[in-house]
């Protein structure tokens, strides 16, 4: 009786301990949509170009979502479900648990556990991200680290091949383009360049004009004295 008291004690602190570590990076409201492409020929219902999920609630680990999935003849379907990052309810991985890092697990019930293998950076959705990298047999996966949402994948299944990545969200704002922002810059300071010159150029012409006219007027002076 003791040791079973002992290991119901351990078993809840535990259960306690990982309820604590989970973090939930996204709220009611928020949204994401996916560009999708294929290869081969997958089956029905798997055969789209653009979906978008939009999360309709969050309490604590467990997560409601609704997914809207267009096909190629302009048709949408909507599936609405709920995810349980405690339980590994997770649909396709589409959203797990946030502020994981390398070597970090989660639980997929129909996987087992899925292990984080790196961490990097890259630009999704206008924004430079740092993202979660994994993979299982057929499945290849990038998240968004702070939000727990995936930003691309790779399925591949015996007759076809799925790509996801995202196009828009509102988890995040797209950074300013530091390219285009250093040409404005650059071409500003052009014109400003330009106009500077040509003030002092036309200051200068008659500055000039001055003078040529000052020595005629002293010439004719002398001439007629």
């Amino acid at each position: 009786m003791v040791w079973v008291t002992i290991s119901i004690v351990l078993i809840s602190g535990l259960i306690t301990s990982v309820l604590a570590d989970l973090s939930v990076g996204i709220k009611k409201g928020d949204w994401i949509e996916y560009a999708v492409t294929y290869t081969g020929s997958p089956g029905k219902g798997h055969d789209i170009n653009w979906a978008r999920m939009e999360i309709t609630e969050v309490k604590g680990p467990i997560v409601s979502v609704s997914i809207i999935s267009r096909y190629p003849n302009g048709s949408k379907e909507t599936f609405n479900s709920t995810l349980n990052l405690q339980t590994g309810k997770l649909i396709d991985d589409f959203i797990i648990p946030s502020n994981l890092t390398s070597g970090d697990s989660f639980l997929d019930q129909n996987i087992g556990n899925i292990t984080i293998s790196d961490v990097g950076e890259h630009v999704y959705a206008g924004a430079t991200r740092t993202v979660l990298y994994a993979s299982t047999n057929q499945n290849s996966y990038v998240w968004d680290q702070v939000t727990g949402v995936s930003v691309e994948g790779t399925s591949q299944q015996p007759d076809y091949s799925v790509h996801t990545v995202v196009l828009d969200t509102n988890l995040w704002q797209p950074s300013v383009d530091l390219t285009l922002s250093i040409l404005v810059l650059t071409a500003s300071a052009v014109v400003i360049t330009l106009v500077v010159a040509g003030v002092i150029v036309l200051k200068y012409r008659k500055k000039k004009l001055s003078i040529n006219a000052y020595t005629k007027h002293e010439i004719f002076l002398l001439i007629n004295t």
